[in-house]
């Protein structure tokens, strides 16, 4: 990556000029970064450093991907318009993508993010059951519309008509005893709904539990939630907004990990490798009777540009094999991060795939508080030292390793490398 020389403005004036924004909005970092350059897997900021991206899931195939960029540049000199139009772009688009899923899945919709795609999904799940009830797990995040809000417990308290579960990883034990412990925390939230008069519309799970710390075994435990929601007349909405496009690698879909079949699947980010495209994936008897009694339109959901843009990173993406490659890049992470977490006291539980990690920071001395203090001292220093990872779990004590699908060898070794003396740091 070439570096940058042009400086438009000092950092500290940049912050104080932000203010404009209110205060809603946060920063990563104790030293804020000003980025201005990205490319593939490395980022620049103002002063003309570069930081290797082991965080951003959004550019999945890299930033600045040159193919999705030429897609784009080339469709909104062309046309860009909306879905009352008839356009070969958003058919394709949604042929391409639901040649990706089973069968069953078989009818797109398309939003601008994710959240719209989660309000749109709960829209659909109440419509066809009749029903308001929600369960999600306790740190869950789907979203920032209000009614994907008030589902969200990381952002805030939920609303009457939602419960909350743990996620499995709360669960000790073979396999089968966590999916079927996490089936019986499913059927207590549902008890405490329907006896509160409240019937079961969904159960929405990210793919990943990403906000809860990361999940992504093979357990069964989507499969039998899913069966128990169902035996409630309840829908199962999978949100792959973080697990989805081979996240986890081996499949395209992080749900495939256990023999399940959500009614709807939400997507997001990754769709448009930093353009705002997002969808719904659900199974066609649930859009007929929801298209029954409305209409649904969203001007920019699904335009021809965003379409172009989609087609291309699915182009992007199959170019590089991502299943394969991203599920070989997950065993050289995997042998890497356990070698560390022989080595060193700080690393606790390590869970992951593909590309996708979360490292449990852990001092035996301490409580949780301070786990996350040393968390985000780790984090600090690495980008300080010019490679760019972040926090999760409910006491954001683990560090999330989440990057671009196009790493390779290389780029692992640099973060593992920068990770390691962190590790020495703490220890020395």
């Amino acid at each position: 990556m070439q570096s940058s020389t042009q400086n438009f403005s000092s950092t500290n004036e940049l912050l104080n000029r932000r203010s404009v924004l209110g205060p809603a909005y946060r920063l990563f970092y104790d030293q804020p970064l000003e980025l201005v350059k990205g490319d593939g897997v490395w980022v620049e900021d103002a002063r003309g450093r570069q930081f290797l991206d082991a965080y951003n899931n959004v550019p999945v195939v890299g930033h600045c991907n040159p193919a999705v960029v030429a897609a784009l540049t080339q469709q909104a000199a062309t046309l860009n318009t909306h879905t009352r139009y008839l356009h070969e772009n958003i058919v394709r688009y949604a042929e391409r993508l639901l040649d990706l899923f089973p069968s069953g899945l078989d009818t797109a919709m398309f939003t601008c993010t994710g959240s719209e795609a989660n309000d749109l999904a709960l829209r659909i799940a109440g419509e066809f059951t009749g029903q308001r009830g929600l369960i999600v797990t306790e740190n869950a995040y789907h979203g920032v519309t209000a009614a994907v809000a008030e589902i969200s417990p990381s952002l805030a308290e939920t609303a009457p008509h939602v419960r909350v579960i743990p996620p499995p990883s709360q669960f000790a034990g073979p396999p089968d005893a966590v999916a079927d412990r996490f089936a019986q925390a499913v059927d207590r939230a549902a008890d405490d709904l329907e006896a509160k008069g409240i019937g079961i519309a969904a159960l929405m799970l990210d793919s990943v539990f990403a906000s809860d710390g990361l999940y992504v075994e093979s357990s069964n435990a989507l499969a039998t939630a899913a069966d128990r929601i169902h035996a409630r007349g309840g829908l199962f909405v999978v949100d792959e907004v973080q697990g989805g496009f081979a996240r986890t690698g081996s499949h395209w879909w992080s749900f495939q990990r256990d023999d399940c079949m959500p009614d709807m699947v939400s997507m997001g980010k990754p769709m448009g490798n930093g353009h705002p495209v997002a969808g719904l994936v659900l199974q066609r008897h649930l859009l007929e009777h929801f298209g029954n009694n409305y209409r649904y339109f969203n001007t920019f959901g699904g335009n021809t540009v965003s379409a172009a843009v989609g087609l291309a990173v699915l182009d992007e993406l199959e170019r590089i094999n991502a299943p394969t490659h991203v599920h070989d890049m997950g065993l050289y992470v995997s042998n890497a991060l356990d070698r560390l977490a022989q080595q060193y006291d700080c690393i606790g539980a390590v869970r992951g795939a593909g590309l996708y990690w979360c490292i449990d920071v852990h001092d035996p001395s301490s409580d949780s508080a301070s786990d996350a203090r040393i968390a985000e001292s780790i984090v600090n220093g690495m980008c300080h030292a010019g490679v760019l990872i972040g926090t999760s779990g409910i006491h954001g004590n683990s560090l999330k390793i989440r990057p671009p699908l196009v790493f390779q060898t290389e780029h692992v070794d640099r973060l593992i490398s920068t990770l390691e003396q962190q590790c020495k740091k703490l220890r020395a």
